[in-house]
């Protein structure tokens, strides 16, 4: 073979074997063997075919020599039938005069330049076909030996170097697959980590979106978690600015819709499908996203959501969903454990200021009220032994002093725990409480109280479950009457369907709710509704506030009430 080839083309290509052996992108191998064939045959026209996974048809086909416009008048590539497929067939060298005169022609389609001379080469790999290489229409005559050796050589040289290629390709792939993996490791151990030693909520979530934006290459990620019928923007990383407290529907929205079905979404354009202005999240100009639910013990708790991978804002790829929704079982498990823990801190400190008013309750009735009692007592004896007028008439006044001061801390001790509560029951308790506002003179008021009254052998609603109630209906009523300014007002507590529902409605001035942050209690109410289990809506304008509240009805030997049928008795307060 080496006598057949002239040195400068040998020369040629051993300096393009140095070459293709040490390039490891597979197009650019490509390119230069297609470009390096027309060189050393002369040849007007080369094209490489690549062969599909059985080797039967041509999967692409590359070519040089032939414009855009020619290409586009001769349509789609071959696949491999007529001449080309004999290589298919028979691996081997083939040199043809006329390509047009072979048995096995099919001829050229419309547009197709005129093609005569003909040599095509296999490229084997590892002694398995993976290509053709396709030269035609030498210049200056036929192929001849001399150039069907040239590319048989630069064949082999296309092989070693195409191999390589896809070797380091795998590496790789291999090594990006590990890394992924490792990053998911790392996340997934900052997450367990925060579950055994991290209990502050806000903390926890600030750690998810920090570690889950970094995962996935994310221009930004934002947490949204379940509040009722509403998605909360809970905490975010990487925003332009803050958007926490940011409320969305779950009902009407498309991570609403994720969290609900339990399955993440690949969005390719948020304006199209996503229904809202990411500017909403605090992200601005955000073109496409990963939502991927954060489910515990088969419950959604919420969603992350991830903005424009990288700084081009690429779309998201399997890979990466598949990496945060692994990371999002792991967050998941530490959002609920942290939420768990903030309930439980606030179930605590509830109970301790219940306690708190019990202890207080006791001690103004024994000591603060029996003091009192026993100074009416001597002051009424020392009126009744007689002295002088100005005596007398002091003694009097601090007698109606005295009087007072009992009545206030009677009305006080009940605020705190009403002795009916615990005596008579819940509805009872909340008949004296109304009982006490018309006493004062306030506007009318009509209840309907449907609830059981303490009875021997009758189950009775849980304690804490008659407190929160009861605290529901006080406040309720203190808003309508001090803040709102009502005129009447209506009040009902019945048990429905196994729930105690409240509702207050007044025609009182109405208010911001979102602004309500002091003197009206909300606070106090959503955090007793919600541990309760309940829900809590509020509907207030200029015309008035209607506050409802429902919670599940558990008795106090820990049943939940299984039919609207066991309300009990009924009581109308006129």
């Amino acid at each position: 073979m080496g006598d057949q080839l002239d040195q400068a083309r040998m020369r040629r290509l051993l300096e393009v074997g140095r070459t293709l052996v040490s390039e490891l992108d597979p197009d650019k191998v490509l390119d230069l063997v297609l470009e390096t064939a027309r060189e050393v045959t002369s040849a007007r026209y080369a094209a490489l075919g690549v062969l599909d996974v059985e080797r039967a048809r041509l999967e692409r086909f590359i070519t040089r020599g032939i414009d855009e416009q020619t290409r586009r008048q001769i349509g789609d590539p071959p696949r491999g039938r007529g001449v080309l497929g004999v290589l298919i067939e028979d691996p081997r060298p083939l040199r043809l005069a006329d390509v047009g005169a072979h048995p096995a022609s099919y001829g050229f389609p419309a547009g197709h330049p005129r093609m005569a001379s003909f040599l095509g080469v296999p490229i084997l790999i590892r002694g398995e076909a993976w290509g053709n290489l396709y030269l035609t229409e030498k210049q200056g005559g036929d192929f001849d030996q001399a150039d069907e050796e040239a590319a048989v050589v630069l064949a082999d040289w296309a092989a070693i170097a195409i191999e390589n290629a896809r070797l380091y390709q795998t590496s790789e792939q291999r090594r990006a697959e590990l890394e992924r993996a490792l990053h998911a490791s790392e996340a997934t151990r900052d997450i367990a980590i925060a579950i055994g030693g991290e209990l502050d909520l806000g903390r926890v979530l600030e750690l998810i979106a920090k570690r889950g934006r970094a995962l996935v290459g994310a221009r930004s990620l934002v947490i949204l978690l379940r509040d009722e019928h509403q998605l909360v923007l809970a905490a975010s990383a990487g925003c332009a600015e803050t958007a926490e407290g940011v409320r969305l529907p779950i009902s009407e929205t498309v991570c609403g819709q994720v969290m609900e079905r339990r399955r993440p979404e690949r969005v390719d354009d948020i304006g199209a499908r996503l229904g809202i202005d990411a500017g909403h999240f605090g992200v601005v100009d955000a073109r496409t996203a990963l939502l991927v639910p954060l489910v515990y013990r088969n419950s959604s708790v919420g969603v992350l959501c991830a903005f424009d991978r990288g700084g081009d804002g690429e779309t998201f790829s399997p890979d990466d969903e598949m990496l945060l929704r692994t990371f999002a079982a792991s967050a998941a498990t530490a959002v609920a454990m942290a939420q768990s823990v903030q309930e439980q801190r606030l179930r605590h400190s509830l109970a301790a200021a219940e306690a708190e008013r019990r202890r207080w309750a006791r001690e103004l009735h024994d000591e603060t009220l029996q003091g009192l009692g026993g100074l009416r007592v001597l002051l009424s004896a020392t009126l009744r032994r007689g002295g002088r007028e100005q005596t007398q008439r002091a003694v009097r006044q601090a007698i109606q002093q005295i009087e007072r001061e009992i009545a206030n801390l009677r009305a006080i001790i009940t605020d705190l725990r009403p002795a009916a509560l615990d005596e008579l029951g819940l509805a009872s308790a909340i008949s004296s409480l109304i009982e006490r506002h018309r006493q004062h003179g306030e506007p009318a008021i009509v209840a309907d109280i449907a609830l059981p009254d303490p009875r021997p052998g009758q189950a009775r609603l849980a304690p804490e479950l008659e407190t929160t109630i009861y605290r529901i209906v006080q406040e309720a009523l203190t808003n309508a009457l001090k803040h709102a300014h009502a005129r009447h007002l209506g009040l009902s507590v019945a048990e429905e369907a196994g729930e105690v529902v409240i509702d207050v409605r007044d025609d009182g001035a109405g208010f911001r709710p979102e602004a309500a942050t002091r003197g009206y209690g909300l606070t106090g109410m959503r955090e007793r509704v919600q541990l309760a289990g309940g829900r809590l809506e509020i509907d207030t304008g200029e015309h008035g506030t209607r506050v409802r509240a429902a919670v599940p009805a558990r008795y106090a030997t820990g049943q939940v009430a299984a039919a609207a049928g066991t309300a009990g008795s009924k009581r109308a307060v006129p």
